[in-house]
C-alpha cells in the first residue's frame, strides 16, 4: 500500500506526537511543525497528502495558514483540530477551506476514520467514475476547464479559483443538467459530517459565480433550480458565447433544499 505524507501543525507536542503515531496506522508518515510560520515553510517546500492543522497556533494562526494554503496551486485536504467547539469556529474553518473539523478531545478511531474518508474523497476526485482521461478538457460556451492543470479560463483569460471552487465547478461541469441539492454537494465535495453547513455551499457558489459569470445576478453556467438546488447549464456548447434562452434568474438562494 502506498505510504502518504502528512503535515501536522500543532503547538501541543504531546497531541502532535499522538496524531503522528496513529497516522502510521493508516499508512501515513508525518512531519510536524509547532507554530504556523514553520508550518507554512514546510507546506511551501514539499507536497503533502494531508495537513492536520490546529486552530490556535503561535506565530500564525490556523485560519490564516489554512487561507494561505488554499491560495496555492495543488489541492491538499485539511483537517482542523481545535479545542474550540462553537459553531462559529467550525464555520470559519470550513469557509477558509478546511475539509473537516475535529474537536479536542477526540478519539484515535475517529481521527483515523476522518483521515481515511478524506483520502477516499481525494481519490474519487482524482480518478472519477468512468475513468476520465487525465488530460480531459471541458468547454462550455466561453468557459474552458483543463482538469490536469486545474486551470479555468473564460474567453481565454485565466480565472483564479481556490481548490474547493475548482472542485465544485468541475463537479457541475461534468454533469450538465443534473440537479444537486446542498446536502448532496456537501457530501460529494466537502465529505461527510458537514450537516448544518449548507450555507457553505451557497457562499462558494456565490464566489464562483462572481468569478466566472458575466453577470452573476443572471448566471448562465451555474443555475438555481428553485426549491431543489443547483445545476450546470446543459444549453451551452463549446464555442457558444450567446446567452442561454429564457433561463430563470438565479440570484438568490433556493428557498428549500
Amino acid at each position: 500500500m502506498t505510504t502518504r505524507r502528512a503535515l501536522i501543525v500543532e503547538d501541543n507536542r504531546e497531541i502532535a506526537a499522538l496524531v503522528s503515531l496513529h497516522l502510521r496506522d493508516v499508512q501515513c508518515e508525518a512531519d510536524v511543525a509547532h507554530d504556523g510560520k514553520r508550518g507554512l515553510e514546510l507546506v511551501s517546500s514539499r507536497r503533502y497528502d494531508l495537513v492536520v492543522l490546529d486552530l490556535m497556533l503561535p506565530e500564525m494562526d490556523g485560519l490564516a495558514l489554512c487561507r494561505e494554503i488554499r491560495t496555492r496551486p495543488g489541492y491538499v485536504p485539511i483537517l482542523m483540530l481545535t479545542a474550540k467547539s462553537s459553531e462559529l469556529d467550525r464555520v470559519l474553518g470550513l469557509e477558509m477551506g478546511a475539509d473537516d473539523y475535529l474537536v479536542k478531545p477526540f478519539s484515535v478511531r475517529e481521527l483515523q476514520a476522518r483521515v481515511r474518508a478524506l483520502f477516499r474523497r481525494v481519490e474519487a476526485l482524482t480518478v472519477p467514475a468512468g475513468a476520465i482521461d487525465a488530460d480531459e478538457v471541458i468547454e462550455r460556451g466561453a468557459l474552458r476547464i483543463e482538469t490536469d492543470k486545474r486551470r479555468v479560463s473564460i474567453d481565454g483569460a485565466e480565472v483564479s479559483l481556490t481548490a474547493r471552487e475548482f472542485d465544485l465547478l468541475l463537479h457541475f461541469a461534468r454533469h450538465p443538467g443534473q440537479v444537486f441539492n446542498r446536502p448532496r454537494l456537501l457530501d460529494q465535495i466537502w465529505g461527510y459530517n458537514h450537516e448544518g453547513y449548507e450555507h457553505t455551499v451557497n457562499s462558494h457558489i456565490n464566489r464562483l459565480r462572481a468569478k466566472i459569470e458575466r453577470d452573476p445576478s443572471s448566471p448562465r453556467y451555474i443555475l438555481t433550480v428553485w426549491g431543489v438546488g443547483y445545476k450546470f447549464s446543459d444549453r451551452l456548447d463549446a464555442g457558444d458565447h450567446s446567452e442561454p434562452a429564457s433561463e430563470p434568474r438565479a440570484d438568490d438562494t433556493p428557498p428549500e433544499l
